[in-house]
């Protein structure tokens, strides 16, 4: 592919500064080759749903109901965090919660620390709630967490009259954030495509008592605009510029509690899609996904490939849009550009649309990535160093991702830096891979898909 911008080596010395490595505690996991996916599965609820319907149901007078809610760590300290701040939250059963809220305006300051582990979303949106409100409250997490950037989060709570008694160089965890009973009407125009963002911006701006407009020149995914609104919420959503969005919350709505239906999460239901497109003889079919057309942007990049993926049964459940999506072995897979714009639309699922790519044949070029330096860890390094180790040629160059697709040897060891989704992703290489792949650590794939490996073997992947 030509010159690299960066050496394998400077690759690991910058993951290695960017996030800790595994605990001593770490557990590797193999995927070896397999052959012929086949079955029904159902993943589990989809994370940003399972986060949201929490916090407003704490924010809500009387009992909200969550059917299909995601347990995966992530989601429980999220959980956890509302029954600090006032919440009676109780598991009736697997993925069945309820929660009786505080009501808006009237959270307690929890008498400890709020650990969200490795919850980016959880810990964000939660630091918008607080900003809201009277009450004083220390952020921590994990030591991923604790390397990812909260001051993009901070500064407009800050213009809304939030105050920061104690952060870490950076703006970072451990934080220690003092709310304010009259937040401010503010409009704000988020920096970057971040439903992060934008929504911890609302959850302050809803005990406000005027109006908060956020403005995105890029939208962002739209789950906290459709369970505001469900819950009871006046909110308005309009156009802005070619490809962005204005969303104007009226402050101090009378929010009513709710039943929630979680849809299956498009995140998780990535995984075995993409390794039914990469196993020989593959045909599965998963239920229940989430098509929302700000997450979809997966499923668009994987048909301009020349997926075979077919939408079925589509239906609205919980406000949202879903569909069964069938996935069979696809031989004829070839590389594509993506565009930046698409990014927002597809965040989280760069890690497995590279290891589709890797077996597609041609250039696949993956633009704007800036946001995958961020996350859990430095995913854009992460994913070059995976393909790397695995006989896949690619290079970085600025914020864009271009690699050379074809047969994989795999074989290789990948560094994992505590990203479940590097975790996952790679283990779908090795089912396809001629000599599988190992990764160093499959525990904190519980933060998103528990019940990754026994779904996955249902359908006939070998792990050792």
């Amino acid at each position: 592919m030509g010159a690299k911008s960066a050496s394998a080596k400077k690759r690991r010395c910058d993951l290695e500064a960017s996030v800790s490595k595994p605990h001593p505690a770490a557990t590797p996991l193999c995927a070896l080759r397999s052959s012929g996916l086949s079955g029904r599965l159902r993943p589990p609820g989809d994370k940003s749903v399972s986060h949201r319907s929490l916090i407003l149901g704490l924010l809500c007078v009387g009992e909200t109901t969550i059917e299909g809610l995601l347990e995966g760590d992530d989601v429980l300290h999220t959980a956890s965090a509302c029954r600090q701040l006032g919440a009676t939250v109780t598991r009736r059963g697997e993925g069945n919660w309820s929660v009786f809220g505080a009501g808006l305006g009237s959270l307690l300051s929890p008498r400890e620390t709020l650990d969200f582990g490795n919850a980016g979303t959880g810990s964000r949106l939660m630091m918008g709630v607080v900003g809201g409100h009277a009450i004083t409250a220390r952020f921590d997490g994990d030591a991923s967490l604790r390397k990812r950037p909260m001051r993009r989060i901070l500064d407009p709570l800050l213009l809304q009259g939030a105050r920061v008694l104690e952060e870490q160089k950076g703006g970072r965890f451990p934080i220690l954030l003092q709310g304010t009973s009259e937040p401010l009407p503010i409009e704000y125009t988020t920096p970057v495509a971040s439903a992060q963002i934008k929504s911890a911006v609302l959850f302050a701006g809803l005990n406000s008592p005027g109006r908060t407009v956020v403005i995105e020149l890029e939208a962002s995914r739209d789950h906290t605009e459709k369970m505001l609104t469900h819950f009871g919420a006046e909110l308005k959503v309009e156009p802005h510029g070619p490809h962005g969005r204005k969303i104007t919350l009226e402050g101090r709505p009378e929010l009513r509690a709710q039943k929630v239906r979680v849809p299956a999460d498009p995140s998780s239901a990535a995984f075995p899609l993409a390794a039914a497109l990469i196993v020989e003889g593959s045909d599965i079919v998963v239920e229940g996904v989430m098509t929302n057309p700000l997450r979809s942007g997966l499923l668009t990049t994987l048909l301009e490939m020349g997926a075979d993926l077919s939408l079925e049964n589509r239906r609205v459940e919980g406000g949202e849009e879903v569909a069964d999506i069938r996935a069979r072995y696809s031989p004829g897979l070839r590389g594509v550009e993506v565009p930046p714009q698409r990014a927002p639309s597809m965040i989280d699922e760069y890690p497995i649309l590279a290891v589709v790519a890797a077996f597609a044949s041609g250039e696949t070029r993956m633009r704007g990535l800036s946001e995958l330096r961020v996350k859990e860890s430095d995913r854009l390094n992460a994913i070059a160093a995976g393909l790397e180790a695995n006989g896949v040629d690619c290079a970085i160059e600025g914020d864009d991702l271009f690699m050379r697709g074809g047969a994989v040897a795999g074989g290789g060891h990948v560094e994992t830096h505590l990203d479940h989704r590097i975790a996952m992703s790679f283990l779908v290489m090795g089912l396809a891979a001629r000599k599988g792949v190992t990764v160093d650590d499959q525990a904190m794939i519980a933060t998103s898909f528990p019940s990754f490996r026994a779904l996955m073997e249902s359908l006939g992947a070998r792990f050792a």
